[in-house]
């Protein structure tokens, strides 16, 4: 298939193209890598937040939004769809790179990923990306520095003018925005994790709301993951027959059923200390070819109420 980078750069140039109008910064640093401000100093907003989804599955995935109900509430939700759940969503929209450079500390995802390919998911997917550009979407309090886009430079092999760092700060509209996008690729990694081969989801689609922006990251944090916990849906056709498909949503782990202010709270904030089956939408419909078709887990609304503080 193409390079996922590739894909990733076109979206990239469309953002520094409507910047203005998608209200994100964008500015070279010193070392000539791109930052691309999706939600640091910049507001940017719903549009902005779709296409940083977009871009974080290197244009994969198709992503939208509509407006439904949260406890009575009106909100918009975003709907993510892909035909390559294996390589978009595992390879590409995971957060799975751990950028930590002098002062700075972000969270990436995207394709740049894959140039590195250090992940188990890549071995079981047979991809390494190869392009002389890396497209890393990092989530953190702070722009990023031409430090941390050496680091990348460096392990993705490409030069540093060739780096571009969309970032955005988990208590921003594109915050909430890619969040809520995510609701599939929980469901697809929670698979990955108990064993099932991600080549044999053939499709996955999933919505979830997208929480109130928040004030500060930590209340960011629970509110998102409130999100897709208790209001993230997600349909699964697959390949495969599985005798763990139960496990797959929020409602299989033992933290189930607090708001994640608590649970992240419990962990001192840690949430590499809170168990991986929490991380997981809150219901999965699971479509087997030629099989039988599973409907697991179910949506929380008085537990959306709560996390989202709707009065």
């Amino acid at each position: 298939m193409d390079s996922l980078n590739r894909m990733a750069l076109e979206l990239a140039d469309e953002a520094l193209e409507f910047a203005e109008e998608l209200d994100i910064g964008a500015f070279e640093l010193d070392n000539g890598a791109t930052v691309l401000d999706f939600g640091v100093d910049h507001l940017g907003g719903l549009e902005a937040g779709l296409l940083l989804a977009e871009l974080q599955t290197a244009g994969l995935a198709t992503v939208q939004t509509r407006v439904e109900d949260v406890a009575g509430a009106t909100f918009p939700h975003v709907e993510l769809a892909c035909d390559r759940p294996g390589v978009a969503l595992l390879g590409a929209q995971k957060a799975g790179w751990e950028l930590s450079v002098d002062d700075y500390e972000g969270l990436g995802s995207g394709p740049a990923r894959a140039l590195v390919a250090r992940e188990a998911e890549y071995r079981e997917l047979d991809y390494a990306d190869a392009f002389e550009f890396a497209v890393l979407a990092l989530e953190g309090e702070e722009l990023p520095t031409a430090a941390a886009a050496d680091q990348v430079a460096d392990l993705a092999e490409v030069d540093a003018e060739s780096v571009f760092l969309p970032a955005y700060r988990t208590a921003s509209l594109a915050g909430s925005v890619t969040a809520a996008a995510r609701a599939a690729e929980l469901a697809v990694f929670r698979l990955f994790e108990l064993g099932y081969d991600p080549l044999d989801v053939v499709s996955a689609s999933g919505v979830a709301p997208v929480a109130p922006v928040a004030g500060d990251e930590q209340t960011a944090m629970a509110r998102t993951n409130d999100a897709l916990a208790y209001g993230g849906r997600v349909h699964l056709t697959v390949a495969e027959e599985f005798d763990q498909f139960d496990a797959i949503p929020s409602t299989a782990a033992e933290e189930y059923g607090a708001p994640f202010a608590d649970v992240f709270a419990d962990a001192d904030w840690d949430a590499s200390e809170v168990g991986a089956d929490v991380f997981g939408p809150a219901q999965v419909t699971v479509n087997v070819v030629g099989g039988d078709t599973y409907t697991l887990g179910d949506t929380h609304e008085d537990l959306l109420a709560e996390g989202f503080d709707i009065a």
